[in-house]
């Protein structure tokens, strides 16, 4: 709580005396007048977050002072007004931190300064308690979803949590004002096993239709020997005389605001607060290393960089933690004739001039097996062909499949016999004949 004297100034709209007090000059959005009775508190007002009493004692002459206790708004903690941008908030904060960190300020209330501030700041930084505050003030967060207590200190984060993330100071700030958390709760707290990500190389047609293969993987499970806990059978472990079992002990780390108190981990014990006999399957790390095949079924339709997820097949968790995941990725072969572009395949033919010109009949290879094709009479150099649903089945719906796209090349004599020429001479004379009738 703070204490403001006010007094009467030259340009103050209202008159104090007489147990009145005008508002018009206090920080945030004007109020209205208010009276107390000689020898009665007024009723309760709100103001910002909190809320003002006058004083009860009766004030006499003009010049007179009258005294109001009021919470402190969350913008004058940080020292900025309420249409503040949020980099004008952030830079506020910053320099306040720094002033009124415990580490750095001994004067006695500068902890509870610092409290203070990092309070404000996760309320205005954070757009939607910052609307609610804004419109109804800390009661309205207290009756939020985002919580507050009482006095608004009561369900605010952990202020040096705040100051760690945003000056990003790794290894936690334990030992400072006693906010430094519980260290044996997060080492003790179940941790999921890591993923594992193994390569798959498929052929051509594997990939379009599916298939089951057997994938061979290494992983970590849980040591039989000790259970997961890395202890050899029969000993038991104690409570490390370095850190008294915290896992971690106080550094000193100097920085450009000033020397800070660091939490890192123990070297003795490794930060596990625990001097044990190491497990003689395991070395001490709770878990072993096994090869494992699985038999896993590829869809129809993966393609080169797919990626299947198996649950449950990855590395063993620590505590009781859940088992990480098994990732499986795709590379198929490439193919020497046909070529895959989404769900549609391509491939190219070649025939000769005369076949272009009038027509014939090829055999395609397609991932069904061999097709045959009709190529229409007149068909131009580079005309592309469609076989409907030659394709690759859709992934998820294999009954619904793409194209094959045939694309013909014309192949053009670059020598003729005799016979050729004399053959061609005459399909000359005759398109010259017919172009000029045509003209």
């Amino acid at each position: 709580m703070r204490t403001f004297v006010g007094s009467r100034g030259p340009s103050c709209a209202g008159k104090v005396g007489s147990g009145s007090a005008c508002c018009a000059h206090r920080p945030g959005p004007p109020r209205a007048h208010g009276t107390a009775a000689p020898g009665f508190s007024a009723p309760a007002r709100k103001y910002g977050g909190g809320s003002f009493f006058p004083s009860a004692r009766k004030t006499r002459g003009r010049g007179d002072t009258l005294k109001v206790s009021m919470a402190s708004d969350y913008y004058e903690r940080l020292g900025v007004k309420r249409s503040a941008t949020k980099k004008e908030i952030k830079s506020a904060y910053r320099k306040l931190a720094r002033k009124f960190h415990p580490d750095v300020n001994k004067e006695p209330g500068a902890e509870d300064k610092f409290k203070d501030i990092s309070n404000a700041y996760e309320v205005l930084s954070d757009e939607e308690k910052k609307q609610i505050y804004d419109r109804y003030g800390e009661a309205g967060l207290k009756g939020s979803p985002f919580g507050g207590g009482a006095g608004g200190m009561g369900d605010f984060s952990n202020p040096f949590d705040i100051f760690e993330s945003f000056f990003g100071m790794g290894g936690g700030m334990g030992g400072m004002g006693g906010m430094g958390g519980n260290p044996g709760a997060v080492r003790d707290r179940p941790q999921q096993g890591e993923d594992i990500v193994v390569r798959v190389r498929l052929s051509f047609l594997e990939a379009v239709f599916g298939c089951e293969q057997e994938v061979a993987t290494s992983r970590r499970e849980t040591c039989g020997s000790c259970g997961g806990d890395g202890i050899e059978e029969g000993t038991r472990p104690q409570v490390c005389s370095a850190c008294g079992g915290a896992g971690q002990v106080i550094s000193a780390v100097r920085t450009p605001i000033g020397t800070f108190q660091q939490s890192v981990p123990c070297n003795t014990c490794g930060g596990t607060g625990r001097i044990f006999t190491p497990c003689s399957t395991c070395t001490g790390s709770g878990r072993v290393v096994k090869n494992k095949t699985l038999s896993v079924r590829f869809p129809a339709g993966v393609d080169n960089g797919s990626r299947l997820r198996v649950r449950g097949e990855g590395n063993s968790g620590r505590n009781g933690g859940r088992t990480g995941d098994l990732y499986v990725e795709v590379e198929v072969e490439r193919d020497a004739e046909l070529s895959r572009d989404g769900e549609n395949i391509k491939s190219t033919v070649t025939v000769g001039c005369t076949d272009a010109i009038l027509g014939t009949s090829v055999k395609i290879r397609t991932v069904d097996g061999s097709v045959e094709l009709k190529i229409p009479e007149g068909t131009q150099p580079g005309t592309t062909l469609l076989m409907s649903k030659r394709g690759v089945p859709r992934l998820g719906n294999p009954n619904l499949r793409g194209d094959h796209l045939v694309r013909v090349n014309v192949k053009i004599p670059d020598k003729l016999t005799p016979e050729e020429r004399m053959k061609f001479e005459e399909l000359r004379e005759i398109s010259s004949e017919q172009v000029k009738v045509n003209q």
